[in-house]
């Protein structure tokens, strides 16, 4: 596996070795140079407690976090069979942080140097293309196709793989289920990638955020299964509390590192150092992380209601509608699915009638790199009376503007 230049581990010297030695043999040392002013009585009473600069994040907040990762897993009905015992997961694999953001933001340094490339999903979010842009890595797309349902065009992947005769291409982003095409991978697009991943000695970030949000009523959804924990290729999985809690504003996300041995070996020690560099979570919010965990169960039902409802409603309302005229794609999991409308109509004129008519605003299918006109983005979050005012606005809009064509 191949890492970026700038994260050259440095070897230990003779005193830190000293240190590790000491430490070892349970022998605690005073530090000459003991900077940390919670140690020495002269941190705010309202903030208690005394700082431990783990690179990782708090060890007591990542052990409750691999507790509830370990239950999920065992309750998971993904099939894993045999696979179990290597999906255990293993506090010391977790990086804790702000954002999946900001772990795309490090990940991207552990791996790519300044032109290097990345290979994303489209229609995708552009937030890792911006992303990339910041860290002087290129974005590279590889297609999803429709046909009734998504899939990844694996061919594609695989020519741009054979093509790279300079390795320039680090990494490929999975987001498993993707928005917004809210569809997860099927097992043999998996198994293709991860086939590619160790073929061509490139690492994957698996984006898995709304992997917990299958629609209910989906019965011909593919048998879905997490790259969180792969032990095959070097793999980093992505998840965070701004989905699982349905709280962005919790600003708390992780990073899982699983494959095989040498890399994880040595990936740690670069993510580590990029992870010290940047300091570790802040302990106030760390702190609460158990307590929170243990609402995640209710809050993500309580999301997996909402949308399913929604979801429903909207094809009932689709259904109803006497002109037909706007559809919705196929979508397994997720918050969010796409409407088609007649590409007739131009996507950025619909949105701004929108917004003067119906006082609504939208995200049109380009703004996801969709190869056509003729898509907008539709969250099921709303509050039900609110979501049906969204999508009966739509059809409004749609259905007059194709009647004022006639």
């Amino acid at each position: 596996m191949r890492f970026s230049s700038r994260t050259v581990p440095f070897e230990p010297n003779p005193i830190a070795l000293a240190e590790a030695d000491m430490n070892r043999a349970g022998r605690t040392l005073r530090k000459l140079n003991d900077s940390n002013p919670t140690k020495h009585g002269l941190g705010p009473k309202s903030i208690e407690g005394a700082y431990d600069a783990d690179p990782k994040g708090p060890r007591q907040a990542r052990e409750a976090l691999s507790v509830m990762m370990n239950s999920r897993n065992r309750r998971s009905a993904d099939g894993w069979g045999d696979d179990a015992p290597a999906r255990h997961v293993d506090p010391a694999s977790l990086y804790l942080l702000s954002s999946t953001s900001q772990a795309y933001s490090w990940l991207i340094k552990l791996l790519c140097d300044a032109g290097d490339a990345v290979l994303v999903p489209k229609p995708g979010y552009p937030l890792v293309e911006s992303i990339a842009r910041l860290e002087c890595v290129e974005a590279l797309s590889y297609p999803l196709r429709y046909d009734g349902s998504w899939t990844i065009d694996i061919a594609a992947i695989a020519g741009m793989l054979e093509s790279d005769t300079h390795g320039r291409i680090r990494a490929l982003i999975v987001i498993n289920p993707n928005n917004p095409t809210a569809s997860y991978l099927r097992e043999e697009e998996r198994e293709a990638i991860l086939a590619l991943c160790r073929r061509y000695g490139v690492a994957i970030i698996a984006d898995e955020v709304f992997y917990e949000y299958a629609f209910a009523d989906e019965q011909d959804c593919p048998k879905r299964r997490r790259f969180a924990g792969e032990p095959s290729v070097l793999t980093f999985a992505l998840d965070g509390f701004s989905k699982l809690l349905a709280a962005p504003h919790a600003k708390v996300g992780w990073i899982q590192l699983s494959g095989p041995d040498a890399d994880v070996r040595e990936a740690t020690l670069r993510l580590d150092a990029i992870a010290d560099d940047y300091l570790p979570m802040s302990s106030i919010i760390a702190d609460r992380i158990p307590e929170l965990l243990g609402i995640a169960d209710s809050q993500s039902d309580l999301v997996r209601h909402r949308v399913s409802g929604n979801l429903a409603t909207l094809r009932q309302m689709l259904k109803e509608d006497e002109h037909g005229l706007v559809n919705v794609l196929h979508a397994e999991g997720g918050w969010n699915v796409l409407l088609r409308f007649p590409a007739v109509i131009d996507e950025d004129e619909l949105v701004i009638a929108l917004m003067r008519d119906c006082g609504l605003t939208a995200q049109p299918g380009y703004f996801f790199d969709m190869e056509s006109n003729g898509f907008l983005a539709l969250s099921l979050l709303p509050e039900p009376p609110e979501f049906e005012r969204n999508v009966g606005d739509v059809l409004q809009e749609v259905n007059s503007r194709i009647a004022s064509m006639a």
